[in-house]
């Protein structure tokens, strides 16, 4: 009989951006999964500790002309819409202010 192996994960709450990705131009499925409108161009993020999800749709809102399509505080997680100009704006924003202002660690912003 095969030794089942489990896997525990864990959440270690720290201060760091651990995604901040652009997706220039999105197949039409990933809008409609998301349950957002074609605007162009998501910006993804994640987040630790989770909360930090409601600073950041707030800054990145006010940094450029994007939408909140979806914001999780209970998994740190926030969706972006708008040109992909005003996406890369806004998560720029987003990791230089926690970065600068609030002691986060960010990584670099990567597009596909």
């Amino acid at each position: 009989m095969a030794e089942i192996q489990r896997v525990i994960e864990e959440s270690v709450p720290g201060k760091q951006v651990t995604i901040a990705h652009v997706i220039a131009s999105p197949i039409p499925e990933v809008y409609e999964c998301l349950g957002i409108d074609e605007l162009g161009a998501i910006g993804i993020l994640t987040l630790s500790p989770f909360e930090t999800s409601i600073i950041a749709a707030d800054i990145a809102a006010k940094a450029a002309s994007v939408q909140v399509g979806f914001l999780d505080r209970f998994t740190g997680s926030v969706i972006i819409a708008g040109d992909v100009d005003s996406v890369e704006t806004a998560l720029r924003a987003v990791c230089d202010t926690l970065r600068r202002g609030l002691g986060y660690t960010v990584p670099d912003i990567t597009k596909t």
